[in-house]
């Protein structure tokens, strides 16, 4: 891998678990594994008739592990603490302006503290090898959709971890907690094929500084995945469908029914999805290298007493032409989710984006792809091996103004829904979207990033937030590894 792509993997990879090594520690045959991550945020979110929507406030992430790799079995144990400190008191407001950024997120999520510091088990499974063609996991570990065979051609590699993973099922990695799995892996791989099956709880945490209890949540996922290689290019084709159960009768769903019709639904949520997805990179003598991606799910079943009907599609070209002085990448894609069409009738048909991180693919996160559409560019520039720039646009709207502009990543909390929805006015076009980060490897074990994001509010926040449509979002933040 180029020290560029390094350095690319290194800034797209979810949380510490990937990305460019830093020296291992050793502690006679134990390995250890050190990772902290903290984080300065400055939110200036749209405006409405009160509240605090311009504040600042600090979080750190704190992974230390400690296991050992054998011929037959690995094992490993975690843990994790996390501070949120000076969360502003005052950037939660009725609805529908609700929360002001996450900011009033975290405030709400920790029982209205300003200061929050936790600490519990983040991970702790042993990997069982060699039984034949199959190996199992078992215990508490993280899990990203997309991600179950590391391609390895290094420029598919990348787009495969930053294009196609975590849409479904992944960690939450931008936030100031994350989220694990409770539960059991089995991978079978044979030649170019890899079969994975996973079934687990996902644990609390995500924005709340506990993340110590699992969820009356059930996910369970299979993916087919095979390795496809052409003449003069090379691709990794995916297979794959989740069964994603809500046991949490007392919770409200979000959706767009009146709220004495979510009140009164305590039946549970039952779906299905069904998807696939294909990432091809080629190269040409004269051309430069050029990708592609495609990807789509079907999803069925049960929304309490409503019956489920919902899709999205995702589909990116990209090009990087042999420049070697700034090494350019350029993308271009559409994305689609579905929304529900009449909130009075017995379907819902917002697509449902399970337990994801949706930072991953909306770096100012106040979206996702529930009831959105999303025409989007990115440029990448790579000027050294230790500075990678990357700046995105997006023009935002919603498929149905039936529905609602929904937020989230998926439940972390017993008593907390997972995703917020404020509704349309009546209108469709949400937002245009301009953001430009810059990463720096300072050395193998130290990283810094700064992000800069600017949203232009159309018409779905103008009737939430008339005195001031725009939002911004500033943050610096290291990560030390070792």
């Amino acid at each position: 891998m180029s020290a560029g792509l390094t350095l690319v993997v290194l800034f797209l990879a979810s949380g510490l678990a990937y990305g460019q090594q830093a020296p291992k520690l050793k502690l006679g045959s134990l390995d250890l594994s050190v990772g902290w991550r903290t984080r300065t945020e400055v939110w200036d979110w749209f405006e409405g008739a009160s509240g605090n929507s311009n504040y600042t406030f600090w979080h750190s992430m704190l992974r230390v592990g400690v296991g050992q790799s054998r011929q037959r079995l690995d094992w490993y144990v975690e843990a994790e603490q996390p501070a949120i400190l000076g969360l502003p008191a005052d950037a939660v407001v009725a609805a529908p302006q609700g929360q002001l950024g996450l900011g009033g997120t975290y405030f709400t999520a920790n029982t209205q503290h300003t200061n929050n510091v936790g600490a519990f088990l983040k991970q702790a499974f042993v990997h069982i090898k060699q039984l034949g063609p199959a190996s199992v996991r078992l215990g508490r570990f993280e899990l990203f959709d997309g991600m179950e065979v590391r391609p390895k051609d290094a420029t598919l590699a990348v787009v495969v971890q930053s294009r196609v993973a975590h849409r479904l099922i992944s960690n939450f990695s931008f936030s100031a907690v994350q989220r694990t799995f409770d539960g059991a892996e089995v991978a079978l791989t044979s030649g170019p094929n890899n079969l994975t099956l996973f079934a687990a709880r996902p644990t609390a945490g995500v924005f709340q500084v506990d993340g110590m209890d699992d969820l009356h949540v059930e996910a369970y996922y299979g993916a087919y995945t095979r390795s496809v290689t052409t003449p003069g290019g090379t691709g990794a084709l995916r297979l794959f469908v989740l069964g994603y159960v809500d046991d949490r009768t007392t919770v409200v769903k979000t959706d767009n029914r009146p709220l004495p019709a979510r009140a009164a639904d305590s039946a549970k949520i039952k779906i299905v999805t069904y998807g696939a997805s294909y990432a091809h990179v080629f190269s040409t003598k004269s051309g430069g290298q050029f990708d592609a991606v495609l990807w789509g799910a079907l999803q069925g079943g049960a929304w309490g007493v409503l019956s489920h009907r919902a899709a999205a599609y995702v589909a990116e070209v990209g090009w990087q032409p042999h420049l070697t002085t700034v090494n350019p990448w350029l993308s271009v894609g559409y994305s689609y989710g579905s929304g529900d069409g009449n909130p009075n009738d017995t379907r819902h048909g917002t697509f449902f984006q399970v337990l994801t991180t949706p930072r991953q693919y909306a770096r100012t996160p106040f979206y996702n792809m529930m009831n959105n559409r999303d025409a989007y560019a990115t440029l990448n520039l790579r000027p050294s091996a230790k500075l990678a720039l990357r700046s995105e646009v997006h023009a935002l709207s919603l498929v149905r103004a039936s529905d609602l502009w929904y937020l989230g990543g998926g439940a972390f909390q017993p008593g907390s829904f997972g995703y917020t929805g404020r509704p349309s006015g009546g209108q469709t076009r949400l937002a245009n979207v301009w953001d430009l980060s810059a990463d720096c490897a300072v050395s193998r074990s130290v990283a810094l990033t700064l992000y800069y994001g600017h949203v232009w509010g159309k018409g779905v926040i103008t009737s939430i937030y008339p005195r001031d449509t725009a939002a911004q979002l500033l943050y610096l933040e290291t990560l030390v590894h070792f």
